[in-house]
């Protein structure tokens, strides 16, 4: 449910807080508060497989295999055998026991049988071979022959072959990379890999206190200004042999993304940017030569987005032309060129941005993609356009936010998993022409209706300065009085295009029990948190913390007038990005915001790394006041409320490093906080420290917010 915010709309919110509260009638068990023991109010989904063919889908219901006919919707129960048919294609690599195995057609064979630590095995496309890392340096082997070749020789503590420095991976490459710098040509004719030299890159050093003489680990990490680890890019045959570069000097200050081959393996297309992150070429490389023409070039005012997650290239099967995503115009858009690179025509076009291209079917000129909703920002909807860039249409229907998208192999149907604040989630097949054939699963249990659910809306927020309806989802207080104020507990995250404020339905006994409680919960979202496109993440340049502020302080400003919040007691709490913010909130934004809680936090940009700061904040030599604006060190004089820190020693990403130079402050102004730190922990950590970590926060909302003694039932 969607309301625009005005003055006049809280006379709406309470009318939905009083509809509440009295259309449902029994109140939730402690096992169903403090166990999420929802049987029978919801239900689970059943599991969608695979696709059997283009018009079969394989599908578990209560531990029963069905195959789903989408022509005619019905239902025949089968066995697991038959419901998901072996493909004969599929192989894979993979460790066990320290050993390198493979799986082909259901076969499992063992390559090696060594001591030798082995990291990301990765089969051939023809299956004919394993690539793999070990001390360093770059291995295959034959699945036939076990015969191992040592590609690379000079691996060492510095010299990576195949195998990611720290930057690349968490800023990049992604965490799912788990470090791989390498890959295979689709004709298995070339493995393509980084060689890097992280010998430039100062050392970080991280401490912790276990053993008699404590815990010592050395990290080449680049913080802001720093040297970044120089990167060649290599070319091989599988079987060794002459490894060929591309064109590129190592020496330059610079950044590559993972390549691209082409579907005929006839070319490495590589992704380049400049050490500003303002201009990102893409240049195809001969594997055979190493010589590279430049395909793409573009340039931004701000920054571009180079990786991590995001896919920008995608070739079209006949291999004659590829699809780019750019958000150069300020929305992230789909544009269509031939194999030189010359643009035919752009695809997508407005003030909305694409998410994930899903298909593209080239025979029938159509492309398949999800975006957020052109009508709500929080939604996620499945949209067909033309290649040519018309006839664009929406597939999905109603107000609903679609989570996952399943689409058949020639596209002409689709699962659909989708909610909004106000409905459990469903599943349905639906057709590419958007018609519903059939709802496959409902979470909504028979007992629903007759429990009392603290009411859940998604509210939107007019901006400061009249640009942005800002959107915040709000659990509000179960039977909440219009004459009462309540505390309020805000949870984000805030990074640039990091939102995560969505219309999407959920139910968990904590956010049930502190909606009895009395506490007001709130997801929100500012500007620059991607609903508004690059546009408004554009706003973050040079000046990270200042806009994410203004906004948030604007939607508590709503509450207070609107939604009944009392201003004595606004928390905000977050992790990592949300845990800067969160300290920023408790300094910089104090008039507003009065208790923290602030897990593994940055809290001066100057100790966080290169290329995720920089890209954002350039370098403090070339903005200093950027720098020292964005500090939560600049703002230790307005601390006045109570802010709880928690940080894992040897957090290798956000160095403890950054709670410790916040604390001294603190500690030097007098002020009051608390304080925790956990051995061994991380960027984040589990285990009976992890529930302490819970605890501790609970134990926090009760003294401050909710200013009574804890339910222990709370407690973990």
């Amino acid at each position: 449910m969607l309301f625009f915010v005005k003055k006049t709309t809280a006379l709406i919110v309470l009318a939905l807080i009083s509809f509440y509260a009295t259309a449902q009638k029994k109140e939730l068990s402690d096992d169903q508060y403090f166990k999420n023991d929802f049987k029978g109010i919801i239900q689970s989904l059943p599991l969608i497989n695979k696709w059997i063919d283009d018009s079969h889908v394989s599908i578990t219901r209560a531990g029963k295999d069905f195959v789903l006919d989408c022509k005619s919707g019905t239902e025949k129960e089968v066995s697991a055998i038959d419901s998901k048919t072996a493909d004969v294609a599929n192989a894979n690599a993979y460790l066990k026991s320290g050993n390198i195995f493979i799986k082909v057609n259901g076969v499992e064979t063992q390559l090696t049988s060594d001591t030798a630590k082995k990291i990301n095995p990765v089969i051939s496309p023809d299956n004919n071979y394993v690539a793999f890392t070990k001390y360093n340096d770059l291995y295959t082997i034959h699945t036939s022959t076990k015969k191992e070749s040592r590609i690379t020789t000079d691996g060492s503590d510095v010299i990576l072959n195949g195998y990611a420095s720290w930057v690349y991976t968490e800023e990049i490459l992604g965490r799912a990379s788990l470090y791989r710098t390498f890959w295979w040509s689709p004709d298995s004719k070339h493995l393509a890999f980084f060689r890097t030299d992280n010998s430039p890159v100062p050392v970080f050093t991280i401490t912790d206190g276990n053993g008699q003489h404590g815990y010592v680990e050395k990290q080449r990490y680049p913080e802001v200004g720093d040297a970044n680890p120089q990167v060649k890019i290599g070319m091989v045959s599988p079987d060794g042999g002459n490894i060929t570069f591309a064109d590129f000097n190592e020496k330059d200050d610079q950044y590559f993304g993972a390549p691209y081959w082409t579907p005929d393996g006839s070319a490495l297309w590589v992704q380049w940017i400049n050490r500003a992150q303002n201009n990102l070429k893409i240049w195809t490389v001969n594997p055979a030569t190493g010589i590279k023409k430049e395909i793409y070039d573009e340039k931004q005012k701000t920054w571009i987005q180079l990786e991590d997650g995001y896919e920008r290239l995608h070739f079209l099967p006949s291999g004659k032309n590829f699809i780019l995503e750019s958000d150069q115009t300020g929305w992230n858009h789909l544009y269509l060129y031939d194999m030189t690179g010359k643009l035919i025509n752009q695809i997508t076009s407005g003030k909305f941005t694409v998410l994930n291209l899903t298909k593209v079917d080239e025979k029938k000129g159509i492309v398949y993609f999800t975006a957020r909703s052109r009508e709500n920002t929080a939604r996620m909807d499945f949209y067909s356009i033309g290649l040519n860039g018309k006839d664009l249409q929406r597939l999905t229907f109603g107000e609903y936010n679609n989570t996952n998208i399943n689409l058949s192999p020639d596209g002409s149907y689709f699962i659909t998993t989708y909610s909004n604040v106000t409905t459990p989630t469903k599943i349905t097949l639906v057709d590419n022409k958007g018609k519903i054939i059939k709802e496959i699963g409902d979470t909504k249990g028979e007992a629903f209706a007759g429990y009392d659910l603290a009411a859940t809306a998604l509210l939107r927020v007019k901006s400061e300065d009249g640009l942005y309806e800002l959107p915040m989802k709000v659990t509000w207080p179960v039977n909440m009085d219009k004459n009462k104020k309540y505390p309020v507990l805000i949870s984000i995250y805030g990074g640039p295009n990091a939102g995560t404020c969505w219309d999407s339905w959920g139910l968990n006994g904590n956010q049930q029990f502190y909606a009895k409680e009395g506490l007001i919960q709130v997801v929100m979202d500012h500007r620059a948190s991607g609903h508004f496109g690059k546009e408004g993440v554009n706003y973050m340049y040079r000046n990270l913390g200042y806009w994410e502020m203004k906004d948030y302080t604007s939607m508590v400003k709503w509450l207070i007038a609107n939604g009944n919040a009392d201003p004595t007691k606004i928390c905000i709490t977050g992790f990592s990005y949300g845990g800067y913010l969160t300290c920023y909130a408790l300094t910089y934004g104090s008039d507003v915001f009065t208790h923290g809680m602030a897990g593994g936090s940055v809290t001066d940009w100057s100790f966080y790394d290169t290329h995720y700061t920089e890209r954002y904040m350039d370098t403090p030599a070339e903005n200093p006041e950027g720098y020292k604006s964005s500090s939560v060190l600049t703002y230790v004089d307005k601390y006045k409320g109570m802010l709880q820190i928690v940080h894992g020693v040897i957090d290798d990403n956000v160095h403890i490093q950054n709670s410790i130079n916040l604390i001294s402050k603190l500690q030097d102004d007098k002020k009051e906080f608390e304080f925790m730190e956990y051995s061994g922990g991380r960027h984040g950590w589990g285990g009976n420290k992890w529930l302490h970590y819970m605890n501790l926060k609970t134990e926090f909302i009760y003294k401050y917010l909710l200013k009574k003694p804890v339910n222990n039932l709370m407690l973990k």
